[in-house]
């Protein structure tokens, strides 16, 4: 089955070359094509892509706002710019499932999406890891977030995987059980702990979990 995608970017030659990129592989399928942050949800809830590409600065609804939005819905990979750090924090706090900066090159563009498809999240490149450090280190919490307590031995080992950058498949090697049960140990981390996505997750390991 392809991986469904829509891309919302406000540059008709950012979306053009994306869909460019991504239209060339088999696994991957782009349903549509947003020009601001509003139509992005509106065509998200319409045409249930399995990835969002947002941009974080669109008008009439931004990228972060719009991931809010479609939290649940599916799954928000950001487009931005390193300049812009308090738009990606703000983003991660919505739940997106992570972020590419736009000068990230075609294979690691198809690579992220497929990353995400598959509930693993964008949180291991060295830019990405940076930036969630930076973002445990500056941006306080908004709200409570239940202790790691509550979470099995099993439970803590899978969540500090994550908070290394470590994917699904990563995780089941180390801790040597299989795939599918290591994504059943992440969703009930997620679900203990209160969390929209693995970077949140990671967040919260590195925030001191």
């Amino acid at each position: 089955m392809s991986i469904r995608v829509l891309v919302a970017d406000d540059h008709a030659a950012v979306r053009a070359g994306i869909v460019l990129i991504l239209d060339g592989v088999d696994d991957i399928e782009v349903v549509g094509e947003a020009a601001d942050g509003e139509q992005a949800v509106a065509m998200a809830r319409e045409l249930r892509p399995h990835v969002v590409l947002m941009d974080v600065r669109m008008p009439r609804l931004d990228g972060i706002s719009a991931a809010r939005e479609l939290s649940g819905v599916c799954d928000v990979l950001i487009l931005t710019t390193f300049d812009v750090d308090e738009y990606v924090f703000g983003a991660l706090r919505a739940g997106a499932a992570g972020f590419l900066l736009k000068n990230t090159d075609a294979d690691a563009l198809v690579e992220a999406v497929r990353l995400v498809a598959r509930g693993d999240g964008l949180i291991s490149p060295g830019v990405t890891r940076r930036l969630i450090a930076a973002f445990a280190e500056q941006a306080p919490r908004r709200e409570p977030r239940p202790g790691p307590e509550g979470l099995t031995p099993r439970e803590r080992e899978v969540l500090a995987c994550i908070g290394r950058g470590l994917s699904n498949a990563e995780i089941a090697r180390e801790l040597d059980m299989a795939e599918a049960t290591t994504k059943t140990h992440v969703s009930r981390v997620l679900n203990k702990l209160g969390l929209k996505s693995r970077v949140q997750a990671a967040i919260y390991y590195s925030e001191g979990a």
